[in-house]
């Protein structure tokens, strides 16, 4: 019998107790690490030694988002107005405004995976149907948004337009600080070419962040769409079938497991984004409904098959790519 809403989230619930010194350490080990890698890609000579060191920067800016988002939820240091302040701080220095994640996060678990509404803080995902009655303008913009391209320019696209500048113009007097982070990151670069070491700024930022946000930004991808996917109207859908089929999960070895927080065992968070990243294997492994999720990895054949995904066609329930029909 399938368990109800209710019932999963009160079988989750005991996981998502806080060990509030492991979190503690788990914040200052990861912002040391990344701080002693940062180190290193700005102040080493040697071209190849610090571009080695910028991509460990790089797989360390992201844990250290994966930390944010769990202290955005709730999940990491709750009611710390310490780890508050920090992470603010941080997520401007990412191009990842809270106010603006918050918002666009919080509505994304609330509709992920529905087929009307779940584009805001997510991809968007048409049906045929719906694609070829959109102006060719719009069908350029769609097929744009779930382009490789996208995912692999998603410092400018997904999280300097998409994160700072859109919502800042769209409703300013709302996210007055979305436009502090590319002013605080612009600031950062005119100082570093105005006194001369625009490399470091090169090395430390620019290279990581890039390399970082293009992992962010398919990492999220490939959470939704997976080829086992499965999107709803909002008759059909509810909160536990989009956790359960509209969530993968992405086994890692251990060291991408570590750099990425645990953020594989998505269907698991959004089943409870209370749970604490360190205890969602702990989670999957005690909740039966939880350990037949839909599988995407980091194999190139899945990310190719992933990319491939264009359209929910309703009729076979699946995803399809796009064909010359669709633009008749």
């Amino acid at each position: 019998m399938a368990q109800s809403d209710r019932d999963l989230l009160l079988a989750t619930r005991p996981f998502t107790v806080e060990d509030r010194p492991r979190s503690i350490v788990s914040v200052v080990s990861t912002f040391a690490a990344l701080a002693a890698a940062g180190l290193g890609a700005a102040a080493l000579t040697a071209w190849p030694l610090r571009v080695a060191f910028a991509l460990a920067e790089a797989l360390l800016v992201v844990r250290a988002f994966c930390l944010f988002h769990d202290v955005q939820h709730g999940a990491l240091l709750r009611g710390s107005a310490a780890a508050k302040a920090f992470f603010w701080g941080f997520g401007q220095l990412i191009l990842v405004p809270p106010s603006v994640w918050r918002e666009t996060h919080n509505y994304h678990h609330a509709h992920t995976a529905q087929l009307v509404g779940s584009h805001i803080g997510s991809y968007p995902v048409l049906t045929p149907r719906l694609y070829a009655a959109l102006p060719r303008w719009k069908r350029w913009l769609y097929r744009a948004a779930r382009h490789p391209l996208n995912i692999a320019l998603a410092g400018v696209t997904v999280f300097l337009l998409g994160m700072c500048l859109k919502p800042f113009v769209r409703a300013p007097a709302k996210h007055p600080t979305a436009v502090v982070s590319p002013l605080l990151v612009g600031a950062l670069a005119a100082a570093a070419f105005a006194s001369g070491r625009g490399d470091v700024f090169l090395f430390a930022w620019a290279l990581p962040m890039s390399v970082a946000f293009a992992m962010g930004a398919y990492l999220f991808y490939a959470q939704h769409n997976f080829p086992q996917a499965q999107i709803a109207t909002r008759e059909e859908w509810s909160f536990s079938g989009a956790a359960l089929h509209s969530s993968s999960y992405m086994p890692m070895g251990r060291v991408m497991q570590w750099c990425t927080a645990n953020i594989g065992y998505h269907h698991v968070h959004h089943l409870n984004p209370a749970i604490p990243f360190y205890r969602l294997p702990e989670a999957m492994a005690a909740v039966g409904a939880l350990q037949h999720p839909g599988v995407t990895t980091l194999a190139p054949r899945d990310v190719a098959a992933c990319f491939r995904l264009k359209l929910w066609d309703p009729e076979q329930r699946h995803f399809t790519p796009f064909t010359p029909a669709n633009e008749r």
